[in-house]
């Protein structure tokens, strides 16, 4: 019942840089809803896409605070198009 309601999309490899803690953040995060890596990007995006936050519950916005936390996370959204790769 569960395949017959998916969308058949086409995928591509892709060689993405992005900064360290964000991306254990996330794949601790993909790991913790056991899925992909790949499947959580696109629903953060497709998300952003319309308006819409990805991750809205207390609970949800909690986890990622701690996952911060572990990582040692501080950037926020100002930091958005501010950084600079260290040399």
């Amino acid at each position: 019942m569960y395949h017959s309601n998916m969308t058949e999309i086409e995928r591509t490899q892709t060689g993405v840089r992005i900064e360290k803690r964000i991306l254990k953040v996330l794949k601790a995060l993909a790991e913790y809803h056991d899925i992909s890596l790949g499947d959580l990007l696109e629903g953060i995006v497709l998300h952003a896409f319309e308006g819409k936050t990805a991750f809205s519950s207390p609970e949800s916005l909690e986890r990622i605070q701690n996952l911060k936390d572990i990582y040692g996370l501080k950037l926020s959204a100002s930091d958005s198009h501010k950084l600079k790769e260290s040399l």
